[in-house]
């Protein structure tokens, strides 16, 4: 299996690691650490360095109350680190909604645009589809970030995202977008409640029928906090350990802040794999 993007084929043979670099003062992890341009390019560099395939900028926040960013200033942050971010030999993805985000970020040179809105906006679809070859996550999101935990989803979570997946990928299927070039993502935390999102962990292989591969995001979530007791800062070994169990489910890609640790864990993952 392999993810097409602007300038790379991923080999998801082995999975792989997308670090997340925040561009934002606000984000619920490490908002404000890297707002600036020369921190954020220090930290994709420094990301790279620590074995991360993917970079994945993102400008606007989504965590729940978030409230949006208008649109030249999240242009204003992310293209100064996204023309850095392409000369550092890896694919670059860039974590947005809005349309004319994406196109400018595509002419920048961005290889994927990773939407938690699965590009349900207006013009979304069509700003994907017109280009010949860049890659896309698909995101499920209930609501949207002001409100989706105030009311989370209810019933079986993961029949609900599974249909809606399928749904999303046949609507940019059906615009000429090749199946390689689709990826999906349950979007963990977003408008779901602890129980949903780790019924998404167990039950994660249901989610592989589309025939996309999938994306899991569970770095420092605050279901992690829910059931160790961690506060955000403290959740690095939470999240390595629930990256580990995505992929032993069937992820392709994790998403995750801590690059160098979870390098290292889905190294013995590998080793136990070859044994």
């Amino acid at each position: 299996m392999h993810w097409q993007t602007a300038r790379f084929r991923i080999d998801l043979a082995q999975p792989r690691v997308m670090g997340i670099v925040n561009v934002t003062p606000d984000s619920f992890s490490d908002g404000g650490r890297y707002h600036s341009t020369s921190a954020a390019l220090a930290h994709c560099e420094r990301l790279v360095a620590d074995g991360a395939d993917i970079l994945d900028l993102g400008a606007e926040s989504s965590r729940p109350g978030s409230p949006p960013v208008p649109l030249d200033e999240e242009l204003g942050r992310v293209l100064p680190v996204l023309r850095g971010a392409v000369a550092l030999g890896v694919p670059v993805s860039v974590d947005t909604y809005k349309p004319q985000v994406m196109r400018e970020c595509l002419d920048a040179g961005a290889d994927i645009v990773n939407d938690i809105w699965a590009l349900r906006q207006p013009g979304a679809r069509e700003a994907v589809a017109t280009h010949p070859s860049c890659g896309v996550c698909l995101m499920h999101m209930h609501g949207e970030p002001r409100t989706m935990q105030q009311s989370p989803m209810e019933g079986d979570a993961v029949a609900q995202v599974r249909a809606f997946l399928e749904q999303q990928v046949r609507a940019l299927r059906a615009l000429g977008v090749a199946a390689d070039r689709i990826v999906v993502d349950p979007g963990i935390g977003f408008g779901k409640t602890v129980e949903q999102n780790f019924a998404l962990l167990a039950r994660q292989r249901e989610l592989l029928h589309s025939g996309s591969a999938l994306l899991a995001g569970w770095s420092r979530k605050s279901s992690l906090g829910h059931v160790t007791g961690m506060d955000v800062g403290d959740r690095m070994v939470p999240s390595v350990a629930a990256a580990l169990l995505a992929v032993e489910r069937g992820a392709r890609i994790v998403r995750v802040h801590d690059v160098r640790e979870t390098v290292a864990a889905l190294k013995v993952w590998r080793a136990v794999q070859q044994d």
